[in-house]
């Protein structure tokens, strides 16, 4: 696979910081979910190195998480001989934003925005993405948007887009449960595809876990496909 996606992935959901130590990648997350908080190898880290980042990853308060991509192989066999339980395997999924965003978008459903709204906040916190999480979207440089949506008169869901290298990457889509179901979700991949594509993106890309079967359904269902994968490693006691 491509592993661009991955420095993708740290410009539009950014870590409060990144440290290179020896062969690693550190990043400092400050609460802001596994994605910027995991380490990663920067070079050709081997099971003796992996000490090396623990201590550094505890430096900073965090538990021992490896995130390992297809590349890693080595990597994860001994993680995982040293106890390391795999945890979250993520898709990641890519599209031509100006295919997507071609179909219709009913009017008055999907707004942008310069900032999280207060309902935008309201509704990502009734989905468990806090502010921890609204302040990794607020790191991120470049060109970004927030995405409100609406459904039977009323706001029901929002996403995050910010693009890095030509690529526009979504996160946090996040739709009121009451309201799943209805086609909102749809509506605003079309609008963050035609966000992407007027911001002269080549790529609209997303990360969902495979488990997330409606998810994963609903970007099959839009014509994306999965250019590659990704899963993380953790300790038995430290979830």
């Amino acid at each position: 696979m491509d592993l661009r996606y991955f420095d993708v992935v740290d410009a539009t959901w950014p870590p409060y910081a990144i440290t290179r130590t020896g062969p690693w990648l550190i990043r400092e997350g400050r609460g802001g979910g596994k994605r910027v908080s995991a380490a990663s190898a920067a070079g050709m880290a081997k099971a003796n190195d992996i000490p090396q980042a623990i201590e550094a990853m505890r430096a900073l308060g965090q538990h021992d998480l490896f995130m390992l991509r297809p590349v890693d192989d080595a990597l994860d066999q001994a993680l995982a001989d040293q106890g390391y339980k795999v945890i979250d395997p993520v898709h990641i999924y890519t599209c031509d934003p100006t295919q997507v965003g071609a179909e219709d978008i009913p009017a008055v459903t999907c707004f942008e925005t310069k900032t999280a709204l207060a309902i935008m906040q309201e509704i990502w916190t009734e989905g468990g993405i806090g502010p921890d999480r609204l302040a990794v979207m607020a790191r991120a440089k470049g060109p970004k948007t927030y995405l409100l949506g609406r459904t039977q008169d009323r706001a029901a869901g929002t996403a995050f887009v910010a693009i890095h290298d030509g690529v526009a990457m979504l996160h946090a889509l996040e739709v009121l449960e009451t309201f799943r179901g209805k086609g909102l979700g749809r509506y605003l991949m079309r609008a963050a595809a035609r966000w992407a594509a007027r911001q002269g993106a080549a790529e609209l890309a997303l990360l969902v876990t495979r488990k997330n079967v409606p998810a994963n359904a609903l970007y099959a269902s839009l014509g994306m496909s999965v250019v590659g994968s990704y899963h993380y490693r953790i300790k038995e006691n430290a979830e």
